[in-house]
């Protein structure tokens, strides 16, 4: 049994002309068993940014964390919006610093540019390597 199908979680992203849509299932279980079905998988981490964290349920709260932290951060030090692209390298660097002990996720960011408003939608793997498609995740 693979340690990512232990919690597990379905999550896809898709952009459009100006805009994006994240989805994720609710269901929090182990393997065939559920014990709640309003379990948080997609975290808001701006006004046109998202977060999606399928896998193991405590790694999802535990990288939650990190990255609002470094975010909010980032905001104070640079006095503006992030970008999502960059975001997408915060969240690659975090992945990759324990990527000998790795946190058991594989990110889906789906967000818009502050200022262009262009689409973005990128997934990772479980040591931070990127994905963008050219339609969806």
């Amino acid at each position: 049994m693979s340690i990512m199908s232990y919690n597990g979680g379905a999550i896809v992203a898709m952009k459009g002309k100006k805009c994006v849509a994240i989805a994720a299932d609710r269901r929090f279980g182990i393997q065939a068993q559920t014990l709640a079905l309003d379990f948080q998988k997609i975290f808001e981490m701006g006004p046109h940014l998202y977060l999606g964290l399928p896998g193991l349920a405590t790694d999802t709260q535990t990288v939650h964390q990190r990255l609002k932290f470094r975010l909010n951060l980032y905001e104070l030090r640079e006095n503006r919006r992030i970008h999502p692209k960059t975001f997408a390298a915060m969240v690659t660097n975090l992945l990759y610093e324990r990527r000998f002990g790795p946190y058991f996720i594989e990110p889906v960011i789906a967000g818009l540019d502050p200022v262009t408003f262009e689409p973005f939608v990128c997934n990772m793997d479980l040591i931070g390597c990127p994905n963008q498609p050219e339609d969806f995740v």
